[in-house]
């Protein structure tokens, strides 16, 4: 069920669906398989959100792996303050079926005096799409810096992506102009037809264009979510290729973030991305993220499968 509301639909894609202790098949490739079980019932069920091409979008995954491993978390009760999210680490194992369900396996790996750590199988159809570890910490005192944010032209004066796909007339256009919850705005412009300067680097403006509810593991989430959008961008960008280019085969291997200090995702992030290098079909992105006042919120990184058909 997609809701017609985008920020609603990606909401309830985030509210898993707790399933009890539950066994998992998982196939594997000689055909053989193994149960994948969990005694405390740490398994949950999401929904897919649908996609012009057909698959599982990566953030999406991502994010509900956040929010299964932050419900743990969350139940842990030991009188020192909540635990937030401080990193995940994750690789993209299988392309899932945007039309099916998504069952999220958390292994309770450790719980320690300050820290919580977590394993998450994201499983489909007996497949493991995505397997995470993330870490959790309570708030604590200690030393504090960051790197400046860097100055570029501020979200008010530019044009949205939403509102440049809408003047392109095709179905995978017209379904990111109107189902992305997240907004986004492009400061080099973006690379639907044209890539402008062939430098490694960007910089992106994002946020949700609503109030959401002041939970920290759900903003995270989200930031998680709108990570996986355009982190391989400046890799494209340095080789003058387009996302429409039909000679391009993009796939995302793995995915680190690290969280700094607690986001708001409904408003302004500023999203600064660059390409260290591209070499043998794979090319790394990492990214920073400001908030609007300059805050560093969290580090990225990301290594994709980027060919190109000859």
């Amino acid at each position: 069920m997609t809701l017609d509301d985008p920020i609603d639909d990606l909401l309830d894609v985030l509210d898993l669906t707790r399933e009890g202790s539950t066994t998992i098949h998982v196939a594997s490739p000689g055909g053989l398989g193994e149960d994948l079980s969990d005694s405390d019932g740490d398994v949950f069920l999401g929904r897919s959100q649908p996609q012009p091409h057909g698959r599982v979008f990566g953030g999406q995954v991502l994010a509900q792996s956040v929010v299964a491993a932050g419900r743990t978390v969350a139940e842990i009760d030991d009188g020192d303050g909540q635990r937030h999210i401080h990193s995940l680490h994750g690789y993209f194992l299988r392309p899932g079926d945007a039309d099916r369900p998504i069952h999220f396996l958390v292994e309770r790996m450790r719980d320690g005096s300050s820290f919580s750590a977590r394993r998450v199988h994201a499983v489909q159809d007996g497949r493991i799409l995505l397997s995470m570890i993330t870490s959790f910490q309570e708030a604590a005192g200690g030393l504090d810096h960051q790197t400046r944010m860097p100055h570029v032209t501020q979200p008010e004066e530019l044009t949205s992506d939403a509102d440049i796909l809408a003047g392109i007339d095709h179905p995978a256009a017209r379904h990111f102009a109107r189902r992305r919850a997240v907004e986004i705005k492009h400061v080099e412009g973006p690379l639907y037809l044209d890539t402008g300067d062939a430098v490694a680097q960007q910089h992106v403006w994002f946020r949700v264009p609503r109030e959401l509810p002041a939970d920290p593991l759900l903003h995270a989430a989200v930031l998680a979510y709108a990570s996986d959008y355009s982190l391989l961008e400046p890799i494209l960008r340095k080789h003058g290729i387009t996302w429409g280019d039909p000679r391009l085969r993009p796939a995302s291997l793995d995915h680190a973030m690290w969280f700094h200090r607690t986001p708001r995702t409904d408003d302004w992030i500023l999203y600064s991305q660059a390409s260290p290098s591209a070499q043998n079909g794979r090319g790394l992105g990492h990214g920073l993220m400001f908030g609007r006042d300059g805050t560093l919120m969290a580090s990225v990184a990301q290594e994709g499968m980027v060919r190109i058909k000859q």
